[in-house]
Order: structure tokens, then C-alpha cells, then sequence
């Protein structure tokens, strides 16, 4: 396919030609691209979508000279406002990064050393291309990037470690580390996937503002359709390795030409799409919470401790067959209420009591066998898995600890329950795709047969097919089992399809709550309103077209 030009003057600022990579398996050679072709002009914003394993990161690393060791041949061209950079020298290729090619990767808690203070990290991207001369004026230069990316308190915020910062600041801090060499062009991979969507939207206001300010291009990698028909100008669309359709977003997002384009446009959760259905009208309470209350002492970056209210005042119920989704910023309270129901923590106050005993009060004995009935579904499904493990071996592991026998026979109807194949069983977690791994976690979830599964960003991170596929399991699933789920996500789409009821918390408490399709259609809370107008694309807001500087 030929690349669509950018609309800059002249040559674009990157062009990518014919791109082609292969990988060195020990099962062989692996086409990861295969003739991909772009381009990037100064000031646009470019986003290139696709599943997981489309090509589209490999995409990336070969601009920026990063392609692992495995990589084979890789032929075609990579063109820096014309300058070639395949197969340019490494001591070359340094001086680009960073300078002239900045990088956002879609990891910051990977990305971040975590022995280093943020502003020390910063400081190092001046640093290391001689742009300050002393640690005084790095020192000076890295808190104004830090409040430039928006981060508050930005003197404050560089003597802390990576570990006292939220995911959202996290991302920020890696942002200020791209743009601190006043780079020409921004690569962002996946920048928002596991970010809420008031931050998400501050986030990419911000990459917007830098490139109207600077003329900064922006190539950005995504799996998420309604950000890049929002917030890019073109888009690429990238499949097995080669770019099947690519031109304006509103083109190919709202009138998508290829096949597998108009797949991934009707796999994406929507918030037109009719809601889950409710729970029986007669349905008894399964799970009932009563003034939860969290308190955490933290140490301050000076060394003195004070107390942070996690979660305070919390109450719900969930009805047997019933759906809850929780939804907030992040450091609203969702994630620490999701460990207090499964007893991973214990509450400083309330009751979380299922069916009629209390979990927050149970003895030792009464944990055990309530644990059989409530089962955790976590986002990092490689994390929650042991690599060592085979997929039956981790499927039978509950069912050992409890002395189930027939586990053989279990593992093969859970892991058709969860539509993998039998032979899935023999394989370890790094020869399986996120979604593959996910149903996994789900699968070894189901083996005790609960009455609650509490899933914790169970999809954020994968790409929108396979979330598709992992979220119609779990709408069957709750069908064919009598299911009832608490729903612990930022993507309120993804909350409309799976859940009948939502909770909205902020601070620790509970702003809003009711049906799905009530709270979201008329919204009570002004933050409530917040949430809904930041999903990209809502009510067909589309952000500002990015155009150069003068």
C-alpha cells in the first residue's frame, strides 16, 4: 500500500518506506512486519492501531534503532526529516534519541528506575546531550519539565521515588522525560492504556499542547480506536504485520474500508450499546458492604508520617446473579475496596459480609472456606500467573489446595467453559496471547465453583478483539453460571457492557450509585458528568486538530 503523505510542506518529517522485520525463534523465523509504509509530518499527530502482535510496536523500535537482538533481516528505509537512520551507526542513532526522536513507553513503573528520584531522571535526559552544564541547573531545568507535564508541587515531586507517584504521574514524569531535549518527534506506545479517563484526557491535552506549541510530529501507538479517531489527525491501521488501511481518522474510524478495520471499529466497547441486563427482581443480597473504612500511614518525602483515608464510608450490596462496576480515578479508592472484599487486606472499620458471614471478621477456618466462593481476576494476567507452570498444572492448583479430586477431568471442562483449546493445557504462560492468558486466569478463577469473582481491570490491557472475546465470556458466563461480578475498571464503556449497577467513588467515598443506564445517561454528581465527558469521543467531541507552528 502506498503511504499516505502528511500535510506538512516538503518532505515529511518521517517516513518509513517498505519496513520490514523479522524475528529468530527457535521455531524459526517470525515476519513481525511486512512492508509497512508511513509517514509523519512536523506538528500531526499519527496514530497507528492494531491487535497485539499486528506490528505496530515493532513498528516503533525500528525508528528508533531499538529492535531486540533477535531481530533478523530488517530491510526497507527509515527516514528522519531524509536522513536514513536503518543501519545507522549506533554512536549515530544515540545522539538521535532522545534529541531528535523522543520515546514514551507504555509501562512507567518498567520504565522508571526505582532507586532513583524522579527529578534525578530527568535531569539525565539533559544531561546525557550536554544540554546544562552543572547539576544546579538540571536540578532547575527538571522541575520545570516536571510542571510543564503538569505534574502539581513540581519540587516536591522531584525528590520522590517512582513509587510515591501514582501510574497517571508516573506517565507524566516519562513524558517530561521525552520532550526534555526538545525532541522533533514524539513515539507514545499504549501511553494511556492503563490510565482513568480524566487523566488519560489531561494527558494527551498535554501532548496536544506541545505539539501546536512546538511543531513536535507524534506517532502514536494504540489500541484504543475512540482515542486515536479523537486525538489524531490520520491513522494507520496495521495487521499481520502490514498497513491495510491507512487516511483521516474521521475517514477510517467512521467509514472503515478494510475488513479487519471494520472488525476492530464493531469489537469496541460502546457507550450506545444496550447495558447487561439486571440481576432477577427477587434476587436475595449475596454481598453486603456496611462503612468500609481503609487507613494507611505513609512517610512523606521529609520523613514525617501522616495517615491517607483509602476508603471511607463505603457501602453496597450485590444481589446473587447481580453486576457492580466500580469506577474513579485513580487513587479513589476502587482498587484498595476490591482487596478489602477479598480479604487480601483487612479493614480498619465496617462490614463486608457474604452470605451472612462476615469477612472482615472471620477466623482463620471461616476465610478458608469462604475463599471458595469468592475468586480474584487481576489485570496483569502474565503476573498472576507462575511462569514455571503449566496452563493445567496453574487451572488444578486451587483444586489441589482444597483436596478436590477428579482434577484432570475439571481442568478440561474448565478450560472448554472458557473456549481454549484442550491442548492450551500443556503450554506454559509465555506461549500464550494476553487474551489466551486472561481466560486462564479465568478459567482457574471458576475451578471451585464461587458465587463472586472480583475482577480488577480484567481487560485494560489488551487490545479491543480480544477484549470483545474476554467480555462476552464473562456476559455468558454470568448467564450459564448465575454469576455475580464486582467490576473494578476506568473504562466506563467496558462497565456498561458487563455491569447493572455502578458505584462512583472519589476520595475514598461513594459519590453516586444506581443502575447503569440511569447513572450514566443522567448523572447526578458534577465528577460523575467529569468521567463521562473525558471518554474519548463522547457526545462526537473530537479534540482540536493539531496543525504546526509558525
Amino acid at each position: 500500500m502506498e503511504p499516505e503523505r502528511g500535510t506538512g510542506p516538503g518532505q515529511p518529517l518521517l517516513a518509513v518506506d517498505d519496513l520490514r522485520v523479522d524475528y529468530r525463534t527457535r521455531r524459526g523465523t517470525v515476519a513481525a512486519v511486512r512492508g509497512a509504509s508511513l509517514t509523519v509530518a512536523a506538528g500531526e499527530t499519527v496514530a497507528l492501531v492494531g491487535e497485539s502482535g499486528s506490528g505496530k510496536s515493532t513498528v516503533g523500535l525500528a525508528v528508533l534503532g531499538l529492535l531486540p537482538e533477535a531481530a533478523g533481516p530488517v530491510t526497507g528505509s527509515v527516514r528522519l526529516e531524509g536522513r536514513e537512520l536503518l543501519g545507522a551507526p549506533d554512536r549515530r542513532l544515540a545522539r538521535v534519541r532522545g534529541r531528535e526522536i523522543g520515546f514514551v513507553p507504555q509501562d512507567p513503573t518498567a520504565s522508571l528506575n526505582p532507586v532513583q528520584r524522579v527529578g534525578t531522571q530527568v535531569a539525565e535526559a539533559l544531561r546525557v546531550h550536554g544540554l546544562v552544564a552543572n547539576r544546579a541547573e538540571g536540578r532547575r531545568r527538571a522541575e520545570e519539565l516536571l510542571g510543564e507535564a503538569g505534574l502539581p508541587e513540581p519540587a516536591r515531586t522531584a525528590d520522590r521515588f517512582p513509587h510515591e507517584l501514582s501510574g497517571g504521574m508516573c506517565q507524566r514524569v516519562l513524558i517530561a522525560v521525552a520532550l526534555a531535549a526538545g525532541p522533533r518527534l514524539l513515539i507514545a506506545d499504549e501511553p494511556t492504556s492503563a490510565l482513568d479517563v480524566t487523566v488519560q484526557r489531561r494527558l494527551l491535552d498535554h501532548l496536544g499542547e506541545v505539539t501546536r506549541r512546538t511543531g513536535t510530529g507524534l506517532l502514536l501507538v494504540t489500541h484504543d480506536l475512540a482515542l486515536a479517531a479523537e486525538r489524531a489527525e490520520r491513522v494507520a491501521v496495521m495487521s499481520q504485520g502490514r498497513v491495510v488501511e491507512s487516511g483521516p481518522s474521521e475517514r477510517v474510524i467512521g467509514e472503515p474500508r478494510h475488513a479487519y478495520t471494520r472488525e476492530l471499529v464493531a469489537a469496541a466497547p460502546s457507550m450506545t450499546a444496550p447495558p447487561a441486563p439486571p440481576a432477577a427482581p427477587d434476587a436475595a443480597p449475596l454481598l453486603v458492604v456496611e462503612g468500609l473504612r481503609r487507613v494507611f500511614d505513609v512517610r512523606t518525602p521529609a520523613g514525617a508520617r501522616e495517615s491517607v483515608v483509602a476508603v471511607d464510608a463505603v457501602d453496597f450490596t450485590v444481589a446473587r446473579g447481580g453486576s457492580l462496576g466500580i469506577v474513579g480515578e485513580s487513587g479513589s479508592g476502587k482498587s484498595t475496596t476490591a482487596g478489602l472484599l477479598l480479604r487480601l487486606d483487612r479493614p480498619d472499620a465496617g462490614r463486608i459480609v457474604l452470605d451472612g458471614v462476615d469477612l472482615a471478621t472471620a477466623s482463620r477456618g471461616e476465610l478458608r472456606r469462604l475463599r471458595r466462593h469468592v475468586q480474584p481476576v487481576f489485570q496483569d494476567s502474565y503476573g498472576s500467573l507462575d511462569p514455571t507452570f503449566t496452563v493445567g498444572r496453574a487451572i488444578a492448583e486451587p483444586l489441589r489446595a482444597f483436596g478436590v479430586r477428579g482434577r484432570a477431568a475439571r481442568v478440561a471442562e474448565l478450560l472448554d467453559l472458557v473456549r481454549l483449546p484442550a491442548s492450551v493445557r500443556h503450554r506454559r504462560p509465555a506461549e500464550l496471547s494476553g487474551g489466551q492468558r486472561q481466560r486462564v486466569c479465568i478459567a482457574r478463577a471458576l475451578a471451585l465453583t464461587p458465587r463472586l469473582l472480583v475482577l480488577d481491570e480484567p481487560v485494560s490491557a489488551l487490545d479491543v478483539s480480544v477484549q470483545a472475546r474476554v467480555l462476552d465470556l464473562l456476559a455468558e458466563l454470568r448467564r450459564e453460571l448465575g454469576l455475580s461480578y464486582v467490576l473494578i475498571s476506568h473504562d466506563l464503556a467496558v462497565v456498561r457492557q458487563v455491569c447493572d449497577q455502578v458505584l462512583v467513588m472519589r476520595g475514598g467515598r461513594v459519590l453516586e450509585r444506581g443502575p447503569v443506564a440511569e447513572v450514566f445517561a443522567r448523572p447526578e454528581h458534577r465528577y460523575t458528568r467529569e468521567l463521562l465527558d473525558a471518554i474519548p469521543g463522547a457526545e462526537g467531541r473530537r479534540a482540536e486538530p493539531v496543525r504546526p507552528s509558525p
